[in-house]
């Protein structure tokens, strides 16, 4: 394994111990501190890192088998875009707002994912 896979694996394993933590968090505990659209804010936004966590996940285990200079561009967007998460975590939690930070991260997740495409119509077998 590569060593900057590593890194990416040791990402992906941060990312989902603060998703199943701020899961739990809204789950049981924020209804009573904040409104049912503010909870809703952050089980929205551990709904994206949990998808974005799992897909870096299989683009890791993808780079095992076939590695692509071009998959590392996916996992840094789609790690770049949960800041679209941690902006929802921060507003609610902290009550700052980041404005700007949301959109800016939900465009880079959807560029992760056509930069996937890209990718995979670009590979060729070897």
């Amino acid at each position: 394994m590569q060593r900057t896979d590593k890194v990416w694996w040791c990402i992906a394993a941060l990312s989902g111990a603060i998703l199943v933590m701020l899961g739990a968090y809204a789950a049981h505990g924020l209804a009573a501190r904040t409104t049912e659209a503010m909870v809703s804010a952050v089980e929205t936004g551990v709904r994206y890192q949990a998808w974005h966590t799992l897909a870096i996940m299989i683009v890791l285990v993808w780079r095992q088998v076939q590695p692509l200079a071009g998959q590392r561009w996916v996992l840094a967007l789609w790690a770049l875009g949960m800041g679209f998460s941690g902006s929802l975590y921060l507003m609610v939690l902290a009550g700052l707002n980041l404005g700007i930070v949301t959109p800016i991260g939900g465009l880079l997740l959807m560029a992760g994912w056509l930069a996937l495409g890209v990718i995979a119509l670009l590979c060729s077998r070897t």
